[in-house]
């Protein structure tokens, strides 16, 4: 049954499509435990006896609540738009388990009316269909394929502990390189280390960074803020949008700030950080999802307690920097 004040279902083209997994939605490791040791069939009779003990909430939790909390501000302005947030849940799980996962979004109060349960099949032609703008899921390999096929996609982690977030304002913060913008200044960093990166950049300040993976997902946000702005509510704007990067300003900021401009996009904050962690940035921030291409940089958000995605895109992906091995200066 649709949800007060919702007259009906956004069409796909018009719509801000998230896809998220019922892995990283909910929290289903004593399901997933019992799947591993004891197979698809006790697994399948485990849920329908559990049917009606909803899952607790997982790190795609919040953030799907603020996408609906944005979704209620601009259904107050544009009543009869169609530009919302649409979430599709995504899950491996066959049919019979869709029961449980109905009772547990009803009783989480959440508004998501369309399934995608595949049986054990690839999502991601689905997901095509659904023109998502982004896809979450605990599942690194099907992110990657998303990734191959233009899909914005991360893998989500939840955090040990994890400080509360707005319930009134979606934020969501951005790493710059292989995350928004292409992996082509990693490289010469990763290749000839951190004076060719700097020295590079000052000569090519002007030429425009090629896109990154989750371009389009900024854009998307991007479109949504306008109609807030539009009726006047930029400075009170329910979606905040930051970039925190290992970049240093001086050096090497210019060129992502006149590539975001150029691209027509606005980014609410912008933090250089030079090579500090981001940990403590993020906790000042607390967004509810933020996305790097570093698993060395996930992991140090979420000791912190943020709900940090990994993007395996990259050259970063054929160098992991890990957490024992020293900072990152770039």
């Amino acid at each position: 049954m649709p949800a007060k004040g919702l007259k009906y279902e956004p069409k796909p083209e018009n719509a801000v499509t998230i896809a998220v997994s019922s892995r990283v939605l909910f929290r289903t490791e004593k399901e997933q435990k019992v799947f591993d040791q004891m197979g698809i069939e006790e697994y399948l009779r485990f849920q329908v006896e559990h049917e009606n003990e909803p899952f607790a909430p997982g790190p795609a939790f919040p953030f799907v609540k603020a996408l609906e909390a944005v979704n209620a501000q601009l259904r107050k302005l544009y009543p009869d738009s169609e530009e919302l947030f649409d979430i599709v849940l995504v899950t491996y799980n066959h049919a019979q388990v869709g029961v449980r996962l109905i009772n547990t979004i009803n009783h989480h109060n959440l508004f998501i009316e369309r399934f995608c349960m595949t049986g054990g099949s690839s999502p991601i032609g689905y997901l095509k269909a659904w023109q998502t703008n982004l896809y979450l899921s605990a599942d690194a390999e099907k992110v990657k394929e998303a990734l191959a096929e233009g899909i914005a996609a991360a893998t989500m982690f939840m955090p040990e502990k994890q400080f509360e977030v707005s319930e009134t304002q979606l934020r969501v913060a951005f790493d710059g390189d292989a995350v928004l913008f292409s992996d082509e200044s990693e490289r010469i960093f990763k290749a000839h280390g951190l004076d060719k990166f700097f020295e590079h950049e000052h000569e090519n300040e002007d030429i425009l960074l090629d896109h990154g993976p989750l371009k389009c997902f900024l854009e998307a946000l991007g479109k949504l803020q306008k109609k807030f702005y539009a009726k006047g509510h930029r400075l009170d704007c329910p979606i905040r949008t930051y970039l925190v990067t290992a970049r240093s300003a001086a050096s090497s900021g210019i060129r992502a700030l006149k590539t975001l401009r150029a691209w027509g996009l606005e980014m609410d904050e912008a933090l250089f950080l030079a090579g500090a962690p981001k940990g403590p940035m993020l906790e000042k921030i607390r967004p509810h999802i933020y996305f790097d291409d570093q698993m060395f940089h996930v992991e140090g958000a979420a000791e912190m307690g943020t709900i940090a995605a990994h993007v395996p895109y990259g050259i970063a992906q054929k160098h992991p920097h890990h957490k024992n091995s020293s900072k990152s200066s770039k």
